[in-house]
């Protein structure tokens, strides 16, 4: 007589198996096709088969979750409460600043993962986008009121990340250990046209 199979496991899984990378596979997949607003912690947890409550027992919440997904060190939250309070007029040193000090403190090790990623993943490409376009960038364009939002998040989010890969995946120098003020400098200008300056025609 055969021996019975066991039958599938249905439902959630459980607690101890895997359930952080499970959590990060599910939200990748969920903020791929949601996109950043569209995705919430009960999409994600279902996708993973976990109770909603593990998102906040792993990760805190929704914001942490999607920075681990994308590998950033910092949450866009972080990011936003930092740079946006401040004159509108040094909206761009600040974002040059925080990504700099942000960046150099982990030896930039996040950033050259996250661009190996996007370049050869088209899921990793897709969460990039959506943290430039959505999660980040367009947030603060939108909070500053600035006119055509997602094409200024674009242009700055082409500005930081040319900025990264040239300082810590090339390594070019003298750009490569340029110290933060001489980066700021000569970078936030451009920031600051991207973000409230006339962009021409369009």
């Amino acid at each position: 007589m055969a021996e019975s199979t066991a039958p599938r496991r249905r439902g959630r899984r459980p607690a101890g198996e895997d359930t952080k990378g499970a959590l990060l596979s599910a939200a990748r997949a969920v903020f791929t096709e949601q996109g950043y607003d569209g995705a919430t912690v009960r999409m994600i947890a279902a996708r993973a088969q976990v109770d909603p409550a593990m998102v906040n027992h792993w990760f805190g919440g929704k914001e942490s979750l999607f920075a681990a997904a994308v590998q950033m060190p910092i949450t866009p939250e972080q990011i936003l409460e930092t740079v946006i309070p401040g004159p509108k007029d040094e909206l761009g040193a600040r974002i040059v600043r925080r990504f700099v000090s942000v960046w150099d403190e982990t030896g930039g090790g996040p950033f050259v993962a996250l661009m190996r990623s996007a370049s050869s993943h088209d899921d990793a490409a897709a969460m990039l986008r959506e943290f430039i376009t959505h999660a980040l960038f367009g947030r603060i364009a939108r909070a500053i009121e600035a006119d055509r939002p997602e094409f200024r998040a674009a242009l700055v989010g082409s500005q930081v990340a040319g900025l990264g890969m040239m300082r810590y995946v090339i390594k070019v120098e003298p750009l490569a250990s340029a110290d933060h003020d001489t980066v700021v400098a000569a970078v936030a200008p451009t920031l600051q046209r991207y973000l409230t300056g006339d962009l021409g025609a369009g």
